[in-house]
């Protein structure tokens, strides 16, 4: 089975109802209904977080195939646990293996980042005037700042704020421990903020 057949392109998703119909499945031995029931309707936060990661809509259409083809693999062994978490996971591992080859020097070492700027303090989850510059109109100013940011802290940063996964679903999707996901969270907000800043942006 070839990797499009496997897995829609963007914007080519199941419909609510369709994904209802194939939840009520999910148990099913046949891979391919477990699939369409576990996969499908996680698709467009798996292409959102791959076009994330690559910058690039077709370059994540390419990865989020390769990673349908996996979890069509792999189906077998997802057993009713978070299945957002689980899909969100083999996109990520797939999105690293794509840049590893592709672009190499696109990915930095999570140990550097944190080596660096381990003296920076962790902020709470809380929404203050500055925190606000992350949810301001000018969606082109905030795209640029979220892309200078390395990939351990843009990938935290997209889950958290873009696709609203709770710090234990990041945690479990990116494998760190949620100490490490709000460290991460912080310091991208602050450097969201400080470009942000920088550009002339202000709070709504």
């Amino acid at each position: 089975m070839n990797s499009v057949a496997v897995c829609p392109t963007l914007g080519a998703v199941s419909s609510a109802p369709q994904q209802e119909t194939a939840a009520k499945r999910s148990s099913s031995g046949d891979p391919n209904v477990r699939f369409r029931s576990v996969v499908l309707p996680h698709l467009d936060d798996a292409y959102r977080l791959a076009r994330w990661l690559t910058g690039s809509r077709a370059d994540s259409e390419d990865v989020v195939q390769d990673a349908c083809l996996r979890a069509l693999r792999g189906i077998g062994s997802f057993s009713h646990g978070n299945a957002r978490a689980w899909v969100l996971t083999i996109v990520r591992h797939t999105t690293y293996s794509w840049l590893h080859k592709n672009r190499p020097a696109a990915v930095a070492l999570v140990e550097d980042i944190e080596a660096i700027e381990h003296t920076q303090p962790i902020e709470l989850d809380t929404e203050t005037p500055e925190t606000a510059l992350i949810a301001q109109e000018n969606a082109t100013l905030l795209e640029t700042a979220i892309a200078t940011l390395p990939a351990a802290l843009r990938e935290t940063l997209v889950l958290r704020e873009i696709q609203g996964l709770s710090y234990r679903e990041i945690a479990e999707v990116t494998e760190v421990s949620i100490g490490t996901v709000m460290s991460r969270l912080a310091r991208a907000r602050g450097r969201i903020i400080s470009i942000m800043r920088t550009a002339g942006a202000s709070p709504n």
